[in-house]
């Protein structure tokens, strides 16, 4: 399962090769990888309240991991795959979005984020550790010694009582977790 995920993020990478070409022979990042399984993320997860003729707003409560790697692989996605990257700097901004990555800067309020999303459409993905077991919907987790195989954590308890649910491929890659 573990080597099927590996493959799964080596042909995300490389589905976004005109970003891959412009790089020099530096290594790619862990948030490079991140960015490209959190824009595909997207197109895996069903909300309840998406509709096709309206944009999906990926927002990122923190301050930002990615750099501008998330947004130069948004840009060259399919203009029908882009999604809309919004910034917050507090809670209250998330009821526009629909996907809400929680960064590592906003760990010490997670419990208190958690809850003032709860109840909202929207999906949490965070790479805190620990977040999908937490109450969050969504964790990119580094595992082995190395921290260079990278996880996907899913709670569907949490997700489901928000009306999401999963594509059948994700949930197959995907570690499924309890709260």
């Amino acid at each position: 399962m573990k080597a099927l995920l590996r493959w799964t993020v080596l042909a995300l990478l490389l589905a976004w090769q005109p970003l891959a070409a412009s790089a020099t022979a530096t290594a790619v990042t862990e948030y490079a990888v991140k960015s490209a399984l959190l824009l595909k993320l997207t197109r895996f997860v069903y909300l309840p309240t998406e509709q096709e003729d309206r944009p999906r707003h990926l927002c990122i409560l923190g301050q930002n991991p990615f750099g501008d790697t998330l947004q130069q692989l948004n840009q060259a996605s399919a203009p029908d795959q882009q999604v809309e990257l919004v910034f917050l700097s507090a809670t209250e901004q998330a009821p526009g979005c629909n996907y809400v990555f929680i960064s590592q800067s906003e760990r010490r309020r997670l419990g208190s984020i958690l809850r003032q999303l709860d109840g909202l459409p929207l999906v949490t993905i965070s790479d805190l550790r620990g977040f999908a077991r937490n109450g969050g919907m969504v964790e990119f987790a580094l595992t082995n010694e190395q921290g260079s195989q990278l996880n996907i954590l899913i709670n569907r308890k949490t997700a489901s009582r928000q009306g999401i649910t999963f594509n059948a491929q994700l949930l197959r890659l995907a570690t499924l977790v309890n709260e």
